[in-house]
């Protein structure tokens, strides 16, 4: 079964973008919960009235199987990229962000702990009962909200921690990436050669996809965004208006493919749909894989 190396986006803003307790943590890990008073959910010693969720936000190396449609692979994070999602959820202030089940966004709960274990031996998730590898990004939740405390957490409907935010095949980007230098190396030793000669673009694109861009740029003009990049944002203004693009800008849209399991993400829920529509949509993506064949095969 194939496993794939998930890192950072650095097409997004926001790499990672809340954290959401579920009933089943894909990590496998489950937090605990401390409060004093409910026996049941009290791991350690703690000051009275802690409301206070500590547990696994994510393990390096750790498989996590995954389906999409018939296919069956694993997805894992290197241990590097653990460690720059927690410095850039805590640098960005999202530490407030939360969501139960990925589905509805919730109040009250701040991430007030964040940790790496550097030294299983001496780490403080010792304390509560935990065997956690190296480099595991630890938590400590505080719950303000009496409704998720005492309808989720006391009640087990939730068990763990899970992340919301944007990663990319390292693989996929890599093979997109080596392509595009390999066309920009080319371009440049043909410089001299095409001097005065205009390189051939494109807008045989599918009204779909300009529809696509236009929704998109109208939703960001009267509701605003922080999503996506000025790059993302530049390619919505380019598709609205039917421009033509060339080959290096048509790769960019067909390597936005990685990005397909946030597109049916409402705009108003997260960035996923949203951004999926500025570089086109479905329509302009597919477009865009079709199309690099076509030119590098012609």
């Amino acid at each position: 079964m194939k496993i794939v190396e998930l890192i950072l986006d650095e097409e997004q803003d926001n790499f990672v973008e809340a954290i959401s307790v579920v009933e089943n943590p894909a990590i496998e890990e489950d937090f605990v919960a401390l409060k004093t008073e409910t026996k049941e959910y009290k791991f350690a010693e703690v000051d009275k009235d802690k409301k206070i969720l500590i547990g696994p936000i994510l393990i390096p190396n750790k498989p996590i199987y995954r389906k999409n449609g018939d296919e069956e692979y694993y997805i894992y994070f290197s241990r590097e990229t653990v460690k720059k999602a927690s410095q850039l959820y805590l640098k960005q202030g999202n530490q407030s962000n939360s969501t139960l089940e990925h589905n509805s966004k919730i109040e009250g709960l701040t991430l007030v702990e964040s940790w790496l274990v550097e030294d299983k031996e001496n780490d403080k998730s010792n304390m509560f009962g935990m065997d956690l590898p190296l480099g595991t990004w630890v938590g400590a939740v505080k719950v303000e909200n009496d409704e998720v405390w005492n309808d989720y957490v006391k009640t087990g409907k939730v068990k763990g921690f899970s992340i919301e935010g944007y990663f990319a095949d390292k693989a996929e980007l890599s093979q997109v990436n080596e392509e595009e230098l390999y066309a920009d190396e080319v371009l440049k030793e043909l410089k001299d050669v095409l001097r005065g000669v205009e390189l051939e673009t494109y807008n045989d694109y599918p009204d779909a996809a300009v529809n696509s861009a236009k929704r998109a740029i109208k939703w960001k003009e009267e509701n605003g965004s922080d999503c996506g990049t000025q790059v993302g944002w530049t390619r919505a203004g380019q598709l609205s208006r039917k421009e033509k693009i060339s080959r290096s800008t048509i790769a960019r849209m067909a390597s936005f493919k990685r990005h397909q399991q946030n597109k049916d993400v409402p705009y108003s829920e997260g960035c996923g749909g949203l951004m999926w529509d500025a570089w086109g949509g479905s329509a302009g993506v597919n477009w865009a894989i079709s199309k690099l064949k076509e030119i590098d095969n012609k």
